[in-house]
């Protein structure tokens, strides 16, 4: 019979071998560059998109500072802390990006976005199998995901972008993610704000999806792509006050 991880690392492999075989090579499409809202605030370009990343500033920062204190994370300490640490430096990714959007920039801003997914589902691993497994998988996790941002540019400044390892590690977290819940048992703490979490995120893929259209849905005085800042630090928060309710009730 098989074992759990070994499910997981099974699943993982049938979707990294099935990425290869039946998908051919994505570049990276010029129009993901054409936002909305171009608006220029106080001499900041983009700027609702700029300013947008605030939220992740805010929660990033916080989130580093919570987790240094050492309070409420136990010996998961390292796996949150890289979590929180690549949502502060996706701020400054992002806004870096916006100022001037093309795929150099771009790079900047889907690094540390790798990071913080690769700390968070080490994270989510830890806190349902166990913290060996967490420390096991976070200096493999971190570099997969640096791996997939620096073949996308490489092969995009080459001539034959390839996004396919990118997106690899941007969705497979979350199907891992919802194997293990179905397979261990789970704090009664993590459930509701991981359901917080991933409702947070799907809204803001929406916003990202439907960003002309909610820029003319609002008069034009925001576009979809802010909102979808606005919700992915609202997804991160939810992280954040899971580890404050279980220092409190603990």
């Amino acid at each position: 019979m098989i074992g759990k991880p070994a499910v997981l690392v099974l699943v993982s492999l049938l979707a990294l071998a099935g990425l290869l075989i039946f998908v051919e090579p994505i570049p990276q499409w010029p129009e993901y560059h054409d936002f909305a809202d171009g608006s220029v605030v106080l001499g900041i370009p983009n700027a609702h998109n700029v300013i947008s990343n605030l939220g992740f500033l805010v929660i990033g920062a916080w989130g580093v500072l919570f987790i240094l204190g050492r309070a409420g994370v136990g010996r998961l300490k390292a796996a949150y802390l890289v979590f929180f640490t690549g949502v502060f430096l996706t701020a400054l990714g992002s806004a870096y990006y916006h100022l001037q959007p093309n795929n150099l920039s771009l790079v900047w801003d889907r690094l540390p976005m790798t990071v913080a997914f690769m700390g968070f589902l080490t994270a989510v691993a830890g806190e349902l199998i166990g913290p060996r497994v967490a420390r096991a998988l976070l200096l493999p996790l971190m570099v997969a995901g640096v791996a997939s941002v620096a073949w996308w540019a490489w092969t995009e400044s080459v001539g034959v972008g390839d996004l396919r390892f990118y997106g690899l590690v941007q969705f497979l977290p979350f199907v891992l993610i919802l194997l293990m819940l179905s397979m261990y048992p789970a704090p009664r703490h993590l459930v509701p704000y991981l359901a917080g979490l991933a409702l947070s995120y799907a809204i803001a893929k929406l916003c990202e999806s439907y960003d002309h259209q909610i820029y003319q849905l609002l008069g034009g005085a925001m576009g979809g792509h802010a909102l979808k800042h606005w919700f992915g630090a609202a997804g991160t928060a939810c992280v954040l006050i899971m580890l404050y309710r279980r220092r409190i009730q603990s």
